[in-house]
């Protein structure tokens, strides 16, 4: 498998971990049982429980535009060292993203949220020779 689909697949994984840390802080939040009704009266989200929603939709996002950009890389059997290199980018910078989203740290995310940015952005531009 290629670097660009193993991050791919890292990514998912880290998804998977994402969905179980927001799935957990909204059982302890709201409650198993109110969780496990149809969820229509709701209270509003904890403090940590709106993050982990906020971080697991961000993620979700990002996938949205990697993923593709990924498939159609290996596809057009297009791997280099600048697809090689975003893909990379995008998974280490979105798990660093993530921890330092879920502990509260508001600038250093951002960093973090605009170098996976930054390798998705790679990637495109590699689709198209561009870098």
């Amino acid at each position: 498998m290629s670097v660009e689909l193993t991050m791919l697949a890292c990514s998912v994984a880290l998804l998977f971990a994402l969905i179980l840390v927001q799935a957990t802080a909204a059982v302890r939040a709201q409650g198993g049982k109110v969780l496990a009704g149809n969820r229509d009266n709701l209270a509003p989200p904890s403090v940590y429980e709106g993050r982990t929603r906020r971080l697991l939709y961000n993620h979700i996002e990002g996938l949205a535009m990697f993923a593709p950009l990924v498939l159609i890389a290996a596809v057009s059997h297009i791997s280099n060292d600048m697809t090689v290199l975003g893909a990379q980018l995008f998974f280490y910078a979105r798990v660093l993203f993530a921890f330092t989203y879920l502990i509260g740290v508001p600038y250093l995310r951002t960093l973090f949220w605009l170098v996976g940015i930054a390798g998705t952005v790679l990637i495109f531009l590699a689709l198209f020779g561009m870098v």
